[in-house]
């Protein structure tokens, strides 16, 4: 590894999957480094020191350790603009309105993500995860319902050119309907998960995955990855 590599921290089938495919798009060295949450390495001493917060991804730069997924799209699309990440113009009222919608993914959709895939997490008192699941994908239809709207009119999220953020649309996608979310009601983005999923990058992160799942597997703690359904 050089000085200059980017390292990202990451595991399968994560939000993670947006950094990668965003460092696939840039065409650039980088490298991974694989955090078995089966094992703890979230928890471990280690990688608290470089993420308190015990959550993937985070992005070791040249001078510094970047978490939270929005904000590491965000410098990946100022540090790289020539791959076109992110529509940004310089106007700060437009780069405002890319910024919601990239937080509109983090903040708003991907926490209804977990709370719908894993709604156990966030209670002590298992019995009422059947409550918050059903919660969680109530409003998940709410907030899908706009967006599904708007890709009946175009084919990406911010027009008629691909950006990061179809990448993070696509990996909510394959969350929910893979712990069993209908997409019979939004056949719109059932279709951008298709057409996202067939970009390049979005491949090659894959096959990024597939190589974590391969070596968690040899280590005993492979991850049952979810299906999108169809």
């Amino acid at each position: 590894m050089t000085e200059t590599t980017p390292v990202l921290y990451f595991a399968p089938a994560t939000c993670a999957r947006v950094t990668l495919t965003a460092l696939e798009e840039i065409e650039q060295p980088f490298e991974t480094k694989l955090i078995a949450f089966m094992a703890g390495e979230h928890r471990s001493e280690e990688y608290l020191a470089i993420n308190p917060a015990g959550k993937v991804p985070a992005l070791q730069t040249e001078t510094d350790v970047l978490t939270q997924n929005g904000a590491i799209l965000f410098y990946l699309a100022r540090t790289y603009p020539e791959a076109n990440l992110l529509p940004l113009s310089g106007d700060p009222l437009t780069e405002a309105s890319v910024i919601s919608a990239l937080f509109r993914m983090s903040g708003d959709l991907h926490p209804l993500v977990t709370r719908f895939v894993l709604p156990g997490m966030m209670l002590s008192e298992p019995t009422a995860s059947s409550q918050v699941r059903a919660k969680a994908e109530e409003i998940l239809k709410l907030q899908l319902a706009p967006i599904a709207a708007q890709l009946s009119k175009q084919e990406w999220f911010v027009g008629d050119r691909w950006s990061i953020l179809d990448a993070y649309l696509a990996w909510i996608w394959f969350r929910i309907t893979g712990a069993g979310f209908d997409p019979a009601n939004f056949p719109e983005i059932a279709a951008h998960y298709e057409r996202a999923s067939e970009r390049p990058s979005a491949k090659a992160a894959l096959e990024h995955e597939a190589r974590a799942q391969e070596e968690l597997s040899a280590r005993g703690l492979a991850l049952v990855l979810p299906k999108p359904k169809q």
